[in-house]
C-alpha cells in the first residue's frame, strides 16, 4: 500500500487537469508504484503468495489500461511509457502491422529512386 504522501505526489505529477485524480495515466502511474513496492516485498517473502496473487491483478489491471490509453492517446501513452520506464512488448499482430509498414515504405523508396531521371 502507498502511503497518502506518495500517492499524492504522484497524482500530482501525473495528473491532466487541476482537479484530476483518477485519470488513465493517474491510475497507472499508481499501479506502477504500488508493482515495485510488491515486488521489492516479494523478493524478501518468497512464500507470500497472496500478495503475489495481488501483485499479478496490479499488473493486468495496469496492462489493461495501459491499452485503453494507448487506443484513446497515443502520444499520451508513449509519454507515460518514457516517464515510467516501462518495457513494453509487442504483440505478434503489431509487429507484421509494423514489419509490412516498413516494406511498404522500403517499396516506394525503391520506386521514386527508379523513377528519378538520370542526368
Amino acid at each position: 500500500m502507498l502511503d497518502k504522501k506518495k500517492k499524492e505526489k504522484i497524482i500530482a505529477k501525473y495528473k491532466t487537469h487541476n482537479s484530476d485524480t483518477g485519470s488513465s495515466q493517474v491510475q497507472i502511474a499508481i499501479l506502477t508504484e504500488e508493482v515495485k513496492e510488491l515486488t521489492k516485498h516479494l523478493k524478501s517473502h518468497k512464500k507470500d503468495f497472496s500478495s503475489r496473487r495481488g501483485l499479478l491483478k496490479k499488473v493486468a489491471e495496469r496492462r489493461r489500461l495501459l491499452n485503453y490509453l494507448k487506443r484513446e492517446d497515443e502520444k499520451a501513452y508513449d509519454k507515460l511509457i518514457k516517464d515510467l520506464k516501462l518495457k513494453v512488448i509487442i504483440s505478434e499482430i503489431e509487429q507484421k502491422k509494423l514489419d509490412e509498414e516498413e516494406e511498404n515504405l522500403e517499396m516506394e523508396e525503391e520506386i521514386i529512386e527508379e523513377e528519378k531521371p538520370e542526368e
